[in-house]
Formats: C-alpha cells, sequence, structure tokens
C-alpha cells in the first residue's frame, strides 16, 4: 500500500478541485518540479487513490429537472437476490446512484428522470425488479449540498 506524504494529499486535494489542470501547474501549486509530480500522480493512480478523471455535468441544463430517492425493500437479501437486484440497478441509466444500506431499508437509489412522467415509468419497472417487496421514493425539493471531493486533511 502506497504511504501519503503531504505532498501525495496536496496532489489529491489540487486534482479534486480541477482534474484538468496540466501536470505543469499542478507541480506549481504542490511546490514540485513537473517530473517527480507525474510520477507521484501515476503512483497515486496505480495504487487506486485516483480512479479515475470525469467531468461533473449539470443535469438541470441536460434536461434532467426531477430528482427522486427511492428506498427499495427486497423480500429476500440472500446474496444470488442482492445481485439480480444490484445487475438490475446497473442497467438503469436514469438510477445515478444506488447503495446497499443496513437496517430496514436495503438500497437507497438516487434518480434522475427529465419530468415525473419518465420517473413513475421508471418506478414501476423498479417495482417489478426482481425480488423487490416495496418502493417508497422522495422527491427532492433542492440541493443543499453537493460535495463530490474526498475531505483532505481533515478539513
Amino acid at each position: 500500500m502506497h504511504r501519503l506524504d503531504a505532498i501525495d494529499r496536496k496532489i489529491l486535494k489540487e486534482l479534486q478541485a480541477d482534474g484538468r489542470m496540466t501536470n505543469v501547474e499542478l507541480a506549481r501549486r504542490v511546490g514540485i518540479s513537473a517530473p517527480p509530480c507525474l510520477r507521484r500522480v501515476r503512483a497515486l493512480e496505480e495504487a487506486g487513490y485516483i480512479r479515475g478523471y470525469r467531468g461533473l455535468l449539470d443535469e438541470k441544463l441536460l434536461g434532467y429537472e426531477v430528482v427522486v430517492f427511492a428506498f427499495v425493500h427486497l423480500s429476500s437479501q440472500a446474496d444470488p437476490d442482492l445481485q439480480a437486484f444490484e445487475k438490475f440497478v446497473r442497467s438503469q441509466s436514469l438510477v445515478r446512484e444506488c447503495w446497499m444500506l443496513s437496517g430496514e431499508i436495503d438500497f437507497v437509489l438516487k434518480c434522475v428522470a427529465p419530468d415525473l412522467k419518465t420517473f413513475q415509468a421508471f418506478v414501476e419497472k423498479l417495482t417489478a425488479a426482481p425480488h423487490v417487496r416495496n418502493v417508497k421514493t422522495s422527491l427532492t425539493l433542492r440541493n443543499s449540498k453537493d460535495a463530490a471531493m474526498v475531505p483532505m486533511d481533515g478539513e
């Protein structure tokens, strides 16, 4: 396992804020020269600290006006049944996130849709999915925080 030092943490923090900056700019921001900075970034990628790079898109500007959380209770928690449900969820483009939970609810899904009619059609498909006992949904009113970044150094 790669042991993170202060420079590695600075690199991770800067890349979280702007994954498109050049290696030269990253090196300048963390206070080292470009070649060792690039080596460090590659080591962080190989060690799995950096899983990838992507653009964060505004779903509302792209026509996905509705954001809903769906709370799913399954009729069975046997591993094959959980895997069947997870396979179903991975095939659904409206599901943006899926989290397995402990307690009364088995899964929470963050879903987007262009309108309520489209989401309702998805809920009908979801309730018919493998081993789904029931689904409860909560329509979001607004987002008060959307922090895609991992806190670094106890922030």
